[in-house]
């Protein structure tokens, strides 16, 4: 089944071990070897077949073997040491990778130093600025394919379900609290919750799975912690998060997919898994890609609405051969303040989402709609 990650990608060699020189392969052509260190080898390179659609990106290996190499037709590929991310990564990072270099005093993080490279070229790249940026992404989506692992029906065995809604809701409001209620829910149900990796609903969303299978009564020291600096921009903002940590060291695993395009805001230290992107195009169509068990709207602005409209292009086209289920939550926003909900369904009449859109306010309700609509394989 195609789906924008359950293709069958080109061959990348990543280690000298596993997929490589254990298992024999000595056919290069079309393969790409990412971030592999070459020089203490001993390899007869005569015995591997090789051309121009062989790429080392990356790779360190004695000059003699990379001139052998490039007579025979290989391409090459090296990244300034001097940029202040690695282009070429073989993992998804971590909050801790993130935050490194942070204190309450001074933020010298590596995300912080990443987004003010960043910015300095934002709107117009220099080429090799772009290439680098784009290799970065294309290392993330890789990432994410190697977590989620798609199987032959274009379903991830991760029953993934994202989360939108404002990165500027405090910790100290209804909005935050009913969406921490129902990510730690869908979590205990075995869901794989993903947010947008910021503040606000999307912490909200990753904390709540963090939590998951912790008790009820726990709930109140963890909201008045967080009360103490309700909006990323007070005082002991990542102090209240570390306390909670440092509360419950163990949770349960979830996702974010933030990006470096909006601005500098604090790493969301809830997420076990952070695919950050440079493109924030790139970044929220694979957000609602690979939640094909459905995505919930909690109340959130333009950033939010615009993602409604994103995910309801994807069923109502199906984009990606599934419909997935549509939840709302807060009626407040998405039927009294706006007419969001109302538009949506309109819109959906006589398609296959029409019965995937839901609204409501009770965290247990979404868990319920989304048990009973999993994702629906309809052939255009």
């Amino acid at each position: 089944m195609s789906t924008k990650f359950g293709n069958e990608a080109c061959p990348i060699l990543r280690t000298i071990d596993d997929d490589w020189v254990l298992s024999g392969t000595k056919d290069l052509t079309g393969t790409t070897l990412v971030d592999i260190d070459l020089t203490e080898l001993t390899f007869n390179w005569a015995d591997y077949v090789v051309d121009d659609t062989t790429l080392f990106v990356g790779c360190k290996m004695p000059l003699e073997t990379e001139f052998s190499l490039r007579k025979r037709g290989a391409n090459l590929l090296h990244a300034p040491e001097s940029l202040p991310y690695r282009p070429l990564r073989r993992n998804l990072y971590t909050w801790r990778e993130l935050m490194s270099g942070y204190s309450e005093v001074v933020d010298n993080s590596i995300d912080l130093n990443i987004y003010q490279h960043f910015e300095e070229a934002k709107r117009c790249p220099s080429i090799n600025e772009a290439l680098w940026q784009r290799l970065h992404d294309f290392s993330i989506d890789e990432g994410l394919r190697r977590l989620l692992d798609f199987n032959a029906d274009g379903l991830p065995r991760r029953k993934t379900v994202g989360f939108m809604g404002g990165h500027g809701t405090g910790r100290d409001t209804d909005d935050y609290r009913t969406s921490l209620r129902t990510a730690k829910k869908l979590a205990e149900a075995g869901y794989f919750v993903v947010s947008g990796g910021g503040p606000g609903i999307m912490e909200a969303a990753n904390l709540g799975a963090y939590l998951a299978g912790v008790a009820e009564e726990e709930l109140t020291w963890v909201f008045d912690t967080l009360a103490k600096a309700p909006t990323y921009r007070d005082p002991g903002f990542q102090a209240a998060a570390y306390a909670i940590l440092d509360r419950f060291p163990e949770g349960t695993e979830s996702l974010a997919i933030p990006t470096w395009f909006y601005g500098h805001e604090p790493s969301n230290l809830f997420a076990t898994y952070i695919a950050k992107y440079f493109s924030n195009s790139i970044r929220e169509d694979t957000l609602l890609a690979i939640a094909l068990y459905g995505i919930v709207y909690a109340p959130g602005s333009a950033g939010t609405t615009q993602e409604i409209f994103m995910d309801a292009t994807q069923n109502h086209y199906v984009t990606f051969g599934y419909v997935s289920p549509m939840v709302f939550l807060g009626k407040k926003r998405y039927v009294e303040e706006t007419n969001l909900f109302a538009l949506i369904t309109q819109l959906s009449e006589g398609k296959a989402y029409a019965d995937y859109l839901y609204l409501t306010d009770g965290p247990s309700e979404v868990v319920t709609f989304i048990d009973n609509h999993p994702p629906l394989y309809v052939t255009n």
